[in-house]
């Protein structure tokens, strides 16, 4: 294929999309001192505060070291704080601080600029089919 013909394709209009979404947020999430990807973490703490490391990254579908790393980086910025499992020592849960619950309050508010922006322009019928067409495209992943 050519640059041309690639540049054309479905694939490269959605790496496109999906570069100035990650962008768009990126930038919202770095007043809070998050990186793309650290919200997910601090909206699956305030569904359930103490989750051990191991099922955090479960939840939040990342490896074990990757998550290490944001919580480092979480913990300085005063988002959220690690305690020993008071059954097991080698268990660490993790727990939302005072400060990272109030900035789950301007996530939901980035999500929710977010969507608008990602959707403006579009009717309501157009809206469920991209959504329709989005879930298609996830699963052909699978």
């Amino acid at each position: 294929m050519t640059l041309d013909t690639i540049e054309k394709t479905a694939s490269y209009q959605l790496i496109g999309v999906c570069r100035a979404h990650r962008n768009y947020a990126g930038q919202a999430l770095a007043r809070h001192g998050l990186f793309p990807g650290q919200e997910w973490i601090l909206l699956h703490l305030r569904g359930q505060q103490g989750l051990p490391h191991a099922e955090l990254a479960r939840r939040c579908d990342v490896e074990g070291p990757t998550l290490s790393k944001a919580l480092r980086r979480m913990e300085r910025v005063g988002l959220v704080e690690r305690r020993p499992d008071p059954a097991d020592a080698r268990v660490s849960r993790i727990y939302l601080t005072e400060h990272g619950t109030a900035v789950c309050v301007e996530i939901d508010q980035i999500w929710a600029d977010l969507e608008q922006t990602t959707i403006a322009g579009l009717t309501a019928e157009e809206q469920t089919v991209l959504r329709r067409l989005l879930s298609q495209i996830r699963h052909n992943f699978r």
